[in-house]
């Protein structure tokens, strides 16, 4: 549904987008991750033909953005929940757009009923808080009923009842055959809706794979909790364990173990006659994952050291 083959785009002799390359696929959410800088925007934005490469090509439906005869119909996309005139109202401007596709009336009042909006829907979009404008933006998305979903970092400003609609609406959307690609810095949300995961950095594909892959390929860890820690600890090392000690308020004694499966550890601590109060294979967290993706293509870094360090010396002078 979306092709995107040795994408480049270079400004002011930096390259933003290095040979990308990618395929998004319908009956999923695909999460697009990234940092900031990494190349997501200027990638959706080729994609939608706001933008042209240096080289390669990006295809939506297998043709190019441009050649689509109805886009709305066939893709919806939210890139800029500013770029909306703040005299409008939401009906007017879903009106308009409706008008350039012979989209009926009616289909108007159902996407602003489906968002939320109803009852704003003749209220000029300047008074509107940043999470109704990301609110309509998502019903302009929506109004051609497309197959194809582009949506960048669409839950900005929604709150937690409208971020949990939010990601009850994309799971229908997938599940209904649509292909979805959001573009977000909300891991915990990423990790709740997504079905597969295209991370990038410096403008190249650092992982790109379904979400249980990404989540279990990493080394496999299980919490042990046992009052006879020490003691099974020198077991489980000798057996080729790493063990990393926690303090979560268990009984006995807790600690993450590496190079073992659960199965292994409590066989080891039958033969050895341990008591064992736990024993949870614990999946690995999308957040942190990422960042071990991402660590090395981030480009843009604080420094908080130097920044108190700065206060420090501005306070003195005074």
């Amino acid at each position: 549904m979306i092709d995107v083959r040795n994408l480049v785009k270079t400004y002011a002799g930096r390259r933003v987008v290095d040979g990308l390359s990618f395929h998004v696929a319908p009956g999923r959410v695909t999460a697009f991750l990234g940092p900031n800088g990494a190349g997501k925007s200027t990638t959706l934005r080729m994609i939608m033909g706001l933008g042209r490469p240096d080289s390669g090509s990006a295809t939506v439906l297998g043709v190019p953005y441009r050649q689509l005869a109805t886009p709305l119909h066939s893709v919806g996309a939210l890139l800029d929940a500013s770029a909306i005139h703040p005299a409008r109202t939401p009906r007017a401007h879903l009106g308009w757009l409706a008008r350039t596709h012979r989209i009926a009336p009616q289909r108007v009042d159902e996407v602003l009923d489906l968002v939320g909006l109803a009852d704003a829907a003749r209220r000029p979009v300047r008074g509107f808080s940043l999470g109704m404008r990301q609110r309509l933006g998502i019903a302009a998305a929506l109004l051609g009923d497309p197959e194809l979903l582009i949506l960048d970092e669409p839950v900005n400003g929604l709150d937690p009842e409208g971020i949990r609609w939010f990601r009850t609406l994309l799971r229908a959307l997938a599940d209904e055959g649509r292909t979805v690609l959001v573009s977000s810095h909300l891991m915990n949300e990423m990790a709740s809706v997504a079905d597969h995961v295209l991370v990038i950095g410096r403008g190249r594909v650092l992982s790109d794979g379904p979400l249980s892959d990404l989540l279990h390929g990493g080394q496999s860890r299980v919490r042990l909790t046992t009052p006879q820690l020490a003691r099974l600890s020198a077991v489980l090392k000798d057996s080729g364990a790493e063990l990393v000690a926690e303090n979560e308020g268990r009984p006995g004694s807790s600690a993450l173990v590496t190079g073992l499966a659960a199965r292994e550890i409590g066989e080891l601590a039958l033969l050895h006659g341990c008591a064992v109060h736990e024993l949870v294979p614990v999946e690995g967290e999308l957040a942190d994952i990422y960042l071990r993706l991402t660590d090395e293509s981030t480009e843009y870094r604080a420094s908080t050291s130097r920044a108190a360090g700065t206060r420090r010396e501005v306070v003195g002078r005074a």
